[in-house]
């Protein structure tokens, strides 16, 4: 799907494109990609190095083409291992060509439109709509951040009332989030500190870099004090489980022990040997007796020791 945006005084949806304009590409398809590099001439692995779902957040020129690739959180819509992850959104800049495009539908780019339309003002270059798109990202990091940690309570809760592996699955999945988050976090500090000296930043937009900055240090930090808390968490429930399984694994060992007495006891009197007891009609009566003497001697020196 492409929009064309006039970005001067409020964003704008126009029916054709026009100089200066914002081009919003989302999901494109194999014909618009062609029509982008035919049109504009963009140099085609451009589009393709946007498309890999692993492309680090970088920047590179070619051919006067300006190309700005930040990862940006992505909720995956179907169940997989990883519900909460990051995608890259690519930027394309030369002259007056401003082109953003993302292979996902994602609640921040729309949520980005929506929030621009109503603040009215629109942009003052390309610089500008790149460095919202910055501030933009680590607020929806933020977001999807609190979503994340709503589901860790939910999941300890359950696993306060029992210890499943539906809910220690879950865990292990909100940690792969939180590695792709904190990764996808410091690459855009990385990059965003290398655009404050590669593009024209004016003064506004020099303060637009700090909230930026805020923003980013903040979802960073937020992001390790959450992986730390889980990690943390899983390590707790590893070593309830772990102690748990000792204390079944000791009582099994603790019956099976007073069950050996008696299967000794009535193995001594089986034998076919001379006991003295063979013609006695006490024979039996005094096996049961001292089996249930030596196990119930057993019993209270395991009970004392807290083997049981």
């Amino acid at each position: 799907m492409k929009t064309y945006w006039n970005i001067n005084g409020g964003l704008k949806a126009l029916s054709e494109w026009e100089a200066g304009c914002w081009i919003q590409v989302t999901c494109p398809t194999n014909d618009e990609q062609q029509q982008l590099i035919d049109k504009y001439h963009i140099p085609d692995y451009f589009i393709s190095d946007i498309s890999d779902t692993d492309e680090r957040s970088r920047y590179e020129y070619d051919d006067g083409w300006m190309l700005i690739i930040l990862r940006i959180p992505y909720v995956k819509e179907v169940r997989s291992r990883t519900p909460y992850t990051t995608v890259p959104l690519g930027i394309i800049h030369k002259r007056d060509v401003t082109i953003t495009v993302c292979f996902f539908e994602t609640n921040m780019m729309i949520d980005f439109v929506s929030y621009q339309q109503k603040r009215g003002e629109g942009f003052t270059d390309y610089v500008d709509l790149t460095f919202r798109l910055f501030l933009s990202s680590a607020v929806w990091y933020l977001k999807r951040l609190k979503q994340i940690n709503t589901l860790i309570e939910k999941a300890k809760h359950n696993l306060d009332t029992e210890v499943n592996n539906e809910s220690l699955i879950g865990l292990s999945r909100l940690q792969d989030s939180l590695t792709y988050f904190i990764t996808s976090i410091r690459g855009n500090e990385n990059l965003l500190a290398k655009l404050k000296f590669k593009l024209q930043v004016d003064e506004l937009d020099a303060d637009l870099i700090e909230d930026v900055t805020i923003e980013l240090t903040q979802a960073r930090e937020t992001t390790s004090i959450y992986s730390d808390i889980l990690e943390s968490t899983m390590d707790t429930y590893s070593s309830i489980i772990s102690n748990n399984l000792n204390t079944v694994m000791r009582t099994l060992t603790s019956v099976s022990l007073l069950l050996m007495f008696p299967t000794l006891i009535s193995s001594f009197f089986g034998m076919n040997l001379i006991n003295g007891m063979e013609t006695s009609k006490l024979g039996f009566p005094a096996a049961i007796a001292i089996s249930v003497v030596v196990t119930g001697f057993s019993w209270w020196i395991l009970k004392r020791k807290r083997l049981l």
